[in-house]
């Protein structure tokens, strides 16, 4: 056979084998669940989304579970990572709705700034604590992330919580929730590989 001849057919094979590759490493469009935790049996939760649907999701073998905590505006200092839940307002700054502290090894997570469906209009901004001064109307925080920075203006009665690593004794019935990202498969049904669940009664404000 000439080089000619088995060169293209070479490329073919190539192009198959990468485009298999490609759609494997596909991830499964996800979705944003807030609600409240009304059964578990096994590792299916049984949930009433905020929305007032009734969904069931699989949590993974190996479902890392996290309890959704207060804490201050204390906790929050320069270098912190954080998590603000925010409203655009006319002067460009973002007034917090919600503040969330990243444990240390989530820093980084979701980094920037982009629309978030805590209320409509919502954003949210994940990044660092640059600076962080009191102001007349609570605490104003700037705060960068790889793209830009923004100013937020925390009010006083602003819910500030944390994650705490936990474990599944967290998960039960009429605790509140939020899954950041269950994956919708291809059946419909939907998994989470990451559970945030309020403790002591929270509800998780992001």
């Amino acid at each position: 056979m000439s080089k000619s001849s088995w060169m293209p057919r070479l490329f073919v094979a190539a192009f198959v084998v990468t485009s298999m590759f490609s759609a494997s490493a596909q991830q499964s469009p996800t979705v944003r669940i807030r609600g409240t935790i009304e059964s578990v049996d096994g590792n299916t939760l049984g949930i009433k989304t905020r929305e007032g649907s009734d969904v069931k999701v699989r949590m993974t073998d190996n479902v890392a579970v996290f309890a959704v905590v207060k804490t201050s505006l204390a906790e929050i200092k320069e270098g912190s990572y954080i998590g603000v839940t925010g409203m655009p307002q006319p002067d460009g700054t973002q007034k917090a709705i919600a503040v969330h502290i990243f444990p240390e090894n989530q820093r980084g997570a979701a980094e920037g700034f982009r629309p978030w469906d805590a209320r409509a209009n919502s954003t949210m901004t994940n990044a660092t604590v640059a600076q962080t001064v009191e102001g007349t109307d609570g605490q104003n925080i700037t705060v960068k992330y790889k793209d830009g920075e923004k100013k937020v203006v925390v009010p006083p009665d602003t819910p500030i919580v944390t994650f705490v690593a936990s474990d599944k004794s967290e998960i039960k019935p009429g605790a509140k929730l939020i899954i950041f990202g269950a994956a919708k498969k291809e059946d419909g049904s939907l998994e989470a590989n990451r559970v945030n669940v309020g403790r002591d009664g929270i509800t998780p404000p992001m």
